[in-house]
């Protein structure tokens, strides 16, 4: 198994690389990151295989789909899947303002809007930005803000759009697996096609599982997997680093450390199996991993290209760091 390896996504007829770009970074996420840096990660991402891209509106407030856009428009339309979000219009003085966001555009600001017409409104807006025709994968972003909205009108919007063409598929952008399994119960018929699920199935928590990978195997909905290094505490558990983490519980400290040390007795990076890991269970199709820079794409290639021993599968399970009954990857 390969980062540039290309695979169905689920029912969709769209093909990604197992390893996905997640563009959160390249919208100022925690430090500023520049114009040219931006395009250079975008281009290095694609000369080594890449071809699964994730942004939203709500990243830098526009900035990551312009970004986005400026840098793909190079390339063959049909030769990668772009992913977007709904369910925040950014405009003058939106009120639903992050500080997680460096450095944003003066003046604008989110607004949450699931209705129906507003959906349409982010669509149209994110397709001028990106400077595209159509979006690949269309996620529902957070609909646990306004649940009720998002699985009626929102869905709605969206799949009058897939069913026009306008999107290839129609997901979810969650951070609890819960709000997905609920979405996919509730949402009209045939619902959603995929599921980007942050934070919620890797190394350190492995919720998706109780509920939301099965229900996904079921209906043959695909699942993303993102936040795989813990919002960054896997690769830094210093305080202050870029992690998102103004604190860190001494329990999940200490068992950061014990699978960095089970890691170094096979020799095998941290990040090289929290990047595999996800792709152990047959619903998940892809992972995407965040990067502000060239040198941080070809990282975390080089570390998703790495492979990992059956053996290690074994003693993560052995010494109580997985669950004995996790599915973990064959190769």
């Amino acid at each position: 198994m390969r980062a540039d390896d290309l695979v169905l996504l689920g029912r969709t007829g769209l093909r990604v690389s197992r390893l996905g770009l997640g563009l959160a970074s390249l919208g100022g996420l925690f430090e500023p990151v520049s114009q040219q840096q931006a395009a250079a990660t975008l281009d290095t991402a694609w000369e080594l295989g890449v071809r699964l891209y994730d942004t939203a509106p709500v990243y830098g407030y526009g900035r990551s789909e312009t970004r986005t856009g400026a840098a793909l428009s190079r390339r063959p339309r049909d030769a990668y899947v772009l992913c977007t979000k709904v369910g925040r219009i950014i405009e003058p003085g939106g009120p639903d303002t992050q500080p997680i966001w460096a450095d944003p555009p003066a003046g604008v600001g989110p607004r949450l809007d699931y209705s129906y017409a507003g959906v349409l409104r982010s669509v149209e807006e994110s397709l001028g930005r990106l400077g595209l025709d159509r979006i690949d994968v269309l996620h529902v972003h957070d609909p646990d803000e306004d649940f009720g909205a998002a699985v009626a009108d929102a869905y709605r919007a969206l799949a009058k759009l897939r069913d026009e063409g306008v999107i290839g598929a129609v997901s979810l952008g969650v951070n609890h697996a819960p709000v997905a399994a609920r979405f996919l119960r509730e949402a009209a018929s045939p619902g959603p096609d995929c599921v980007l699920l942050a934070g919620r199935y890797n190394l350190l928590d492995q919720s998706g599982l109780e509920e939301l990978l099965p229900l996904c195997v079921e209906r043959e909905v695909a699942v993303m997997a993102a936040g795989v290094y813990q919002s960054g505490l896997l690769a830094d558990l210093r305080p202050g680093a870029p992690h998102g983490y103004a604190t860190i519980p001494a329990e999940l400290g200490a068992r950061i450390r014990a699978l960095r040390k089970l890691c170094a007795a096979f020799d095998v990076p941290p990040l090289t199996v929290a990047a595999r890991f996800p792709l152990g269970h047959p619903a998940v199709v892809s992972v995407a991993v965040g990067a502000r820079s060239p040198e941080e794409v070809a990282e975390n290639v080089t570390l998703f290209n790495r492979p990992v021993p059956s053996d290690l599968w074994a003693a993560l399970k052995t010494t109580g760091l997985l669950p004995e009954d996790t599915p973990t990857p064959s190769a």
